[in-house]
């Protein structure tokens, strides 16, 4: 164990003695890429134009908000139409009238329109 320690110091050590110096053309080519860099860091960005859509996107929690707005809707739309048996139907409650409310509508009567004394 120790001799393969030592084996390995030796190497080390050879490495750090045999350094061989960057080429020219290398360094030059780093070194502008870097003032490159540097240089993009340093430019402001530019405004980003947030539109009325992005916003409420942005409001509902992005895609993922989106994606269970929208299955939820789609549930409800879904157990709107069809209903379980014991839920009431709904439209019975919207278009069901009685018929001489229906017929007393069609008189035009503006009484109601009179201030009342």
């Amino acid at each position: 164990m120790t001799d393969d320690k030592d084996n390995l110091d030796l190497l080390f050590a050879q490495a750090r003695q045999d350094r061989q110096d960057l080429p020219d053309d290398l360094a030059v080519r780093i070194l502008t890429d870097a003032e490159s860099v540097r240089l993009g860091r340093l430019k402001p960005d530019e405004p980003k134009t947030n539109t009325l859509w992005a916003r409420l996107l942005a409001g509902f929690g992005g895609w993922q908000g989106m994606g269970g707005l929208v299955a939820a809707s789609m549930a409800g739309v879904w157990i709107g139409f069809s209903a379980p048996a014991f839920l009431p139907d709904p439209a019975n409650y919207i278009y069901a009238q009685d018929v001489s409310f229906v017929v007393a509508d069609l008189s035009l009567d503006t009484s109601f329109l009179e201030d009342a004394e």
